[in-house]
This record gives C-alpha cells, structure tokens and sequence, in this order.
C-alpha cells in the first residue's frame, strides 16, 4: 500500500518536471521583444555597464536605437 502512494507520486513529480521543462523551453523560443532587447543590452558589456549608470532604456537607444 504503502509503495502505491509512492510511485503515484513518483508520476506527477515527473510530469510536473517535464511540464517545468517543457515551459522552460517555450519561453527560450518565443522570448518578448523587451526581454530580447534587454538581453541585447546586457550581453554586450558597454551598453550593460551604461544601463547601470542611466538606465536601460537610455542605454539601449545609445548602442541600438
């Protein structure tokens, strides 16, 4: 009985993980253009120290606007 109760769990933690997974993915693929100019910004040292400085919006008009 006890054994049961276990494997069920086992089953939904190994979907929710491929669910997890799977969601993860989704969101690497189809990114906001404001997170991809974000990482835009934060990938290229200049412009990711500036934003520290000024902001990202002023920064990332400077290196890309």
């Amino acid at each position: 009985s006890l054994s049961v109760g276990i494997t069920i769990k086992k089953e939904v933690a190994n979907a929710f993980v491929k669910r997890q997974k799977r969601s993860s993915l989704y969101f690497e693929y189809y990114k906001s253009p404001m997170e991809q100019m974000h990482e835009r910004c934060e990938n290229y040292p200049p412009c990711d120290y500036l934003s520290d400085q000024i902001g990202f919006s002023l920064a990332y008009n400077r290196f890309f606007g």
